[in-house]
C-alpha cells in the first residue's frame, strides 16, 4: 500500500475515533470537547487536502446511480462539517475564545445541536460507502485470503444483527428529535457508564455502515446487471 493511502485511511480513523469521542460530551467536559473538536477541524481540512482530486473529477465522467448517492452523501457530510465548526467556532469559551464572539449563541446552540446527530449519521454512511477498503485491509493483515459462503452468511447475519440493535438505540436514545431540533436540549446522563455508552454509539455507527454499504453494494450490482443485458 503507498504512503498516501496509508496516511488517508490513518486520517479517517482518527477522525471516526475523534467522533465517538465528541459525542461522549458528558464524560469530558468543555474544554476536552473544544480540542477535540479543533483537532477534527484539522483532520476535515487534511481529508480534503488528500482527496483534492475528488473536486476535478466533479464534473466529469457519467453520474451513475451509485455516484449520485455518493455525492448526495459527501455534500451533505460537508454541510454538517461546515454548521459544526460555525456553530462550535461561536460558542467557543477556550480554544477560540480569543476571537471574542458575541451575539447569536442561542441559534449556534441548535445548530450545533442538530448538526452534531445530522454529522454523526452522514459521517458513518460515508464511512460505509467506503467500508470495503477497511475491510480488504482488515483481510490483509490477519492474512485472510480468499472467501467462503458460509463466512460470508455468518458476517452479513452479525451485521444485520448490530444494525437492528443501533435502530433500537437510535430510537431510544431520540436521535431523530435532535436531528429535526424538536426539542432545544439534548439529555445528558453523567452518570451513565462510559462503555454502555459507546456501546451503543458503536452500534448506531454499525447501522449506518450497513445500511450504506449494501445500499451501495446493490446500486452497483443493478448497473452491472444493466450491462450485462
Amino acid at each position: 500500500m503507498k504512503a498516501k493511502a496509508r496516511i488517508k485511511i490513518a486520517i479517517d480513523v482518527l477522525m471516526t475515533l475523534a467522533l465517538l469521542f465528541l459525542m461522549g460530551y458528558q464524560f469530558w467536559g468543555d474544554v476536552a470537547h473544544e480540542w477535540a473538536g479543533a483537532g477534527m477541524f484539522v483532520l476535515f481540512i487534511i481529508h480534503h487536502i488528500l482527496n483534492r482530486n475528488w473536486y476535478k473529477t466533479l464534473f466529469r465522467g457519467k453520474y451513475i446511480p451509485f455516484r449520485i448517492f455518493q455525492l448526495i452523501l459527501d455534500l451533505a457530510v460537508f454541510a454538517a462539517m461546515i454548521c459544526l465548526m460555525v456553530s462550535g467556532i461561536m460558542m467557543s469559551n477556550y480554544v477560540f475564545a480569543f476571537l471574542d464572539l458575541h451575539g447569536g449563541m442561542s441559534f449556534a446552540r441548535l445548530l450545533h445541536m442538530a448538526s452534531s446527530y445530522w454529522g454523526f449519521v452522514l459521517m458513518t454512511l460515508h464511512l460505509g460507502i467506503h467500508w470495503g477498503i477497511f475491510t480488504g485491509l482488515a483481510r490483509k493483515m490477519f492474512r485472510i485470503k480468499g472467501s467462503s459462503r458460509m463466512r460470508s452468511v455468518v458476517l452479513f447475519l452479525v451485521s444485520a444483527a448490530i444494525a437492528v440493535y443501533g435502530v433500537t438505540v437510535f430510537l431510544r436514545r431520540n436521535l431523530l428529535t435532535y436531528m429535526l431540533v424538536q426539542t432545544q436540549f439534548v439529555f445528558l446522563d453523567f452518570n451513565e457508564p462510559k462503555i454502555f455508552f459507546y456501546l451503543d454509539y458503536l452500534a448506531m455507527m454499525g447501522t449506518c455502515i450497513f445500511l450504506s454499504h449494501y445500499i451501495g453494494r446493490l446500486l452497483m450490482q443493478r448497473r452491472n446487471h444493466r450491462k450485462n443485458k
